[in-house]
C-alpha cells in the first residue's frame, strides 16, 4: 500500500475509534430516561392540538391554536429524536442546534393564542412582534453560535418568557382569573426549567433522571398549563 493510502487508512481508523469512544461515553453518562418524556408527549400534543383547533370558534382562535400546537409538537419531536438514540457526529450537532432553538419557538407559540384571544388587536401585534423577534434572535444564537455562552442563551430565554408583564393589565382586564393564573404558572415553570438547565441543578439521578430530565419535565408541565389556559380562553368564546 502506498504511503499516502496508508496514512489515509490510519487517519480513518483513528477517527472511527475516537467517534466510537465518544459514543460509548455519551451512552454511559446519558440518563436512561433522556428524551423519553418528550417522546411520550408527542402523540398527546398532537391529539390535544387537533381537539383545540376543531373546537376553536373563530379564525383568530384557530390560527393561534395551530401555531401553539405546531411549536409544541416540533419541540417534543426534535427533542425525542435527538435524545433517544445515538447519531453520527454531523447529525448529532444538527439536531442539537434545533433542539436548543425550539424552546424559543414554543415560548413565542405559547404567547400567540393568548395575545390573539385576549388583547386588543394593536397590543397583540406589538407583543407578538416582540416575542417572535426575540424567538428568532434566540434561534439564530443557537443555530449560528452553538458554542455561545450559556448565560446569553438563558438571558434571552428569560427575557422572552416574561415579555408579557408589560401587558399584564390588559391581560387581567380581559382574561378570566384561571386563565391569567395558568399563564403566569406556565411562564414561571418555563423560567424554573431554564434555571435548572443553566445551573444543572438539581440532578437527582444521573443514571436515570438527571437535571436535563427535570428541565424536560418542567417544559411539559408548563406546556400543559398554557394548553389548559388557552383552552379555557377559547371555549369561553363559544
Amino acid at each position: 500500500m502506498p504511503p499516502a493510502d496508508r496514512l489515509r487508512h490510519s487517519s480513518a481508523e483513528v477517527v472511527n475509534t475516537v467517534r466510537a469512544g465518544v459514543e460509548d461515553v455519551v451512552g454511559e453518562i446519558k440518563p436512561l430516561l433522556r428524551g423519553w418524556l418528550h417522546l411520550g408527549s408527542v402523540p398527546l400534543a398532537v391529539a390535544a392540538g387537533v381537539v383545540l383547533i376543531v373546537l376553536s370558534p373563530s379564525v383568530a382562535s384557530r390560527v393561534g391554536s395551530a401555531v401553539f400546537m405546531v411549536a409544541a409538537v416540533l419541540l417534543f419531536t426534535v427533542s425525542a429524536l435527538y435524545h433517544t438514540r445515538t447519531w453520527s457526529e454531523r447529525t448529532h450537532l444538527l439536531l442539537q442546534r434545533f433542539d436548543h432553538a425550539n424552546i424559543f419557538l414554543l415560548i413565542a407559540g405559547s404567547y400567540t393564542p393568548f395575545a390573539l384571544l385576549l388583547l386588543p388587536a394593536a397590543d397583540a401585534r406589538v407583543l407578538l412582534t416582540i416575542v417572535w423577534g426575540g424567538a428568532l434572535l434566540g434561534v439564530a444564537i443557537k443555530v449560528l453560535w452553538a458554542g455561545g455562552p450559556r448565560w446569553l442563551y438563558l438571558s434571552v430565554y428569560l427575557a422572552l418568557g416574561w415579555a408579557a408583564v408589560f401587558w399584564l393589565d390588559e391581560f387581567a382586564a380581559s382574561a378570566q382569573v384561571p386563565v391569567l393564573v395558568l399563564m403566569i404558572v406556565g411562564g414561571a415553570l418555563y423560567s424554573l426549567g431554564g434555571l435548572v438547565y443553566g445551573f444543572k441543578r438539581p440532578d437527582p439521578s444521573p443514571q436515570w433522571f438527571g437535571f436535563h430530565e427535570v428541565f424536560h419535565s418542567l417544559t411539559i408541565v408548563a406546556f400543559a398549563a398554557h394548553y389548559v389556559g388557552v383552552s379555557l380562553a377559547t371555549y369561553s368564546l363559544r
